[in-house]
């Protein structure tokens, strides 16, 4: 009996000090959560987003960004690093192009090339033929570790979202499991650049976000709205900032959301006027919690995945204008289509981006 004894002390012990020891790569920094909001106000439960029409993409998942190109098409970003082209009713797909890496956000330039933020390459430009070219990947000697978002202004010049300078998708397992580290973190290391194609140069814009995501243009386009995933807030920067920090207080940077129910993932600009945001999932009371312990959250890491706390999928998203006033709120609580991280409108249909749907859901306008 004092053998077994001793056996599960000795057990318990080794137990222990792999929950206090085991290296972890996270340096967790200690913030205040706000107090979460639930779903009420502007985004009281409902089930509009509920019941979502289906495009099979066959054994391709996770339409995490979907634009409509100059030539009709609807291209999308799937997990394979596959760039899909088809007809806008999901008809005639094909494989556009493969970068090789993961492309998260993209627009288009006038010349009719696509401009992917690749999270793996960096910022490519991809012409009509296929071919594929790194305008950039590096911002002042340093790599672009988590290229994410991207928007083409009407000068040509590009904004887009470093999310990460810690953690590169192509070193932490993929593009899910770098964004868990840096949320988790909580370092704000995340970047608005700006690549300028006259003078080939790259700069930053500000600075300072926890998790930077999702990026739109104002129609003046003298303002840069932009998700900060981490801290569950939308800002908006002068795109004539430079090198800004926004954790001190500038007249060029003012927060428009604060305290969303969710994590706000992509921003697309809609029609009217309306900007598109998604939620990849909805708060979690524990991770709120943590906010202030950073030994907990490192612990957390020691710990199976499965006893991680991720929240629970739920459905939504929603659409603002400019003066942050709230048009639109959709939900599906049963979260049957997993992360919702934006919309993209057209005349007739509501696109739903996600990140590891095994469709592309729409639903008619």
């Amino acid at each position: 009996m004092k053998k077994i004894v001793l056996t599960i002390v000795a057990i318990l012990f080794l137990l222990a000090a792999y929950l206090i020891l085991w290296p972890v790569p996270i340096e967790p920094v200690s913030w205040k959560a706000p107090m979460p909001p639930g779903y009420t106000g502007p985004h009281a439960v409902n089930t509009k987003l509920a019941n979502l029409k289906m495009i099979s993409l066959g054994a391709e998942e996770g339409p995490e960004h979907i634009a409509i190109g100059k030539d009709g098409k609807l291209y999308t970003t799937v997990a394979s690093g596959n760039i899909l082209r088809m007809n806008p009713d999901g008809s005639a797909q094909e494989v556009f192009v493969n970068t090789g890496g993961r492309v998260l956000g993209f627009d288009f330039d006038a010349a009719g090339n696509l401009i992917a933020a690749d999270a793996v390459k960096g910022l490519l430009s991809i012409s009509p033929d296929k071919k594929i070219t790194v305008l950039t990947d590096k911002v002042n000697g340093e790599p672009i570790r988590y290229a994410d978002a991207v928007v083409v202004a009407k000068s040509g010049k590009m904004y887009l979202s470093d999310a990460s300078t810690r953690f590169a998708p192509k070193d932490w397992g993929g593009t899910f499991e770098a964004s868990v580290l840096d949320i988790l973190e909580q370092a704000s290391t995340g970047r608005i650049l700006e690549y300028d194609p006259s003078n080939q140069t790259t700069r930053i814009v500000a600075k300072g976000f926890s998790f930077a995501n999702g990026v739109a243009l104002s129609q003046d386009e003298q303002t840069l709205f932009v998700n900060e995933t981490g801290k569950y807030r939308v800002w908006k920067i002068s795109v004539g900032a430079k090198d800004l920090d926004i954790s001190t207080p500038n007249d060029q940077a003012k927060v428009l959301f604060d305290n969303l129910p969710g994590y706000p993932d992509n921003l697309m600009r809609g029609l009217d006027g309306k900007i598109w945001l998604g939620f990849a999932k909805p708060r979690n009371p524990t991770i709120d919690k943590l906010a202030a312990k950073p030994f907990m959250r490192k612990l957390t890491l020691r710990l199976p995945r499965a006893m991680w706390p991720i929240p629970k999928s739920y459905g939504h998203v929603m659409a603002f204008t400019e003066d942050g006033k709230v048009v639109a709120d959709l939900q599906d609580p049963s979260g049957a289509y997993p992360e919702t991280t934006a919309v993209t409108e057209t005349a007739d249909r509501l696109f739903i981006q996600s990140l590891h749907a095994k469709g592309l859901g729409w639903m008619p306008k």
